[in-house]
């Protein structure tokens, strides 16, 4: 019986490259952001802009190119989006920048821009600590009570007037940038940092100015988490305010996970 022979292999197709970097915008401010801007920057597939509200007046330079300012609210951030040709969309912003998270979407979803949050994880409460979760400044004021305490105010510059209706508690207040003299309540001590802290120097501050609650918003990540430690070891209460919804975009942890959204086809 001949044989039929079986025609050989010719040359596989090499895979389909694109002609152009793909167009991305990196809605950053956060480490998270400052760390995917480090792991694609140099890459010739890609070509990708950092975007920065400009809250922070000494932001830290990112090695990626970046502009600084908003948008114009969801039809500014559509024609941006338009006229700059943008592939795909990476929410990396604060997890409490809520009106931008919620600009992107809705540009996104107008423009057929795919999107992805790249976010830190929220912390979780573990044996030992004493939280009270609160979903605003105002439930957090309710929290404090109306007896006098001494407060370690750790939610940013934004939202301090919050706290201006409980004027008798003494407030230590850490802020990166310089708040508004009309937003300080009128028993403070201001500090200017920016973390990473350590839980020994977190101890240190929390004795020394004899603190009894700690209000935090729940941002995740470790670069403060220190504060949660400390108070966990002194045993103090924390007013956690919980972070808003994220919407129906796909949500994410991890640097990779987000480069390869990045780099992957526009679908």
């Amino acid at each position: 019986m001949p044989q039929t022979k079986t025609p050989a292999a010719g040359p596989r197709a090499a895979p389909r490259q694109r002609a152009e970097p793909i167009r991305a915008l990196i809605l950053g401010g956060t480490s998270e952001a400052r760390a995917l801007a480090t792991r694609v920057a140099g890459d010739a597939r890609l070509h990708a802009v950092v975007s920065l509200a400009g809250r922070t007046s000494a932001p830290l330079a990112s090695p990626l190119p970046t502009r600084i300012g908003g948008f114009g609210g969801v039809e500014g951030l559509k024609r941006y989006l338009t006229e700059e040709r943008i592939d795909r969309v990476i929410d990396a912003t604060h997890p409490f920048a809520a009106r931008m998270s919620a600009n992107a979407r809705a540009a996104c979803a107008a423009v057929g821009a795919p999107l992805l949050v790249y976010t830190r994880a929220p912390w979780s409460p573990v044996e030992g600590d004493r939280w009270r979760e609160a979903a605003d400044n105002a439930g957090v004021v309710a929290a404090l009570g109306a007896a006098p305490r001494r407060v370690f105010l750790t939610i940013g510059r934004l939202g301090l007037a919050d706290f201006l209706c409980a004027p008798q508690h003494f407030y230590l207040i850490r802020t990166i940038d310089q708040p508004s003299e009309n937003d300080l309540p009128p028993r403070h001590q201001l500090i200017l940092e920016r973390g990473p802290f350590t839980v020994e120097s977190e101890l240190s501050l929390m004795r020394a100015a004899k603190i009894d609650i700690i209000v935090s918003k729940n941002s995740g990540g470790r670069e403060t988490y220190a504060k949660i430690e400390a108070a966990r070891a002194l045993g103090l209460d924390v007013a956690m305010v919980t972070p808003p919804g994220g919407g129906e975009a796909r949500v994410v942890h991890d640097v990779e996970a987000a480069a390869a959204f990045l780099f992957c086809e526009a679908p």
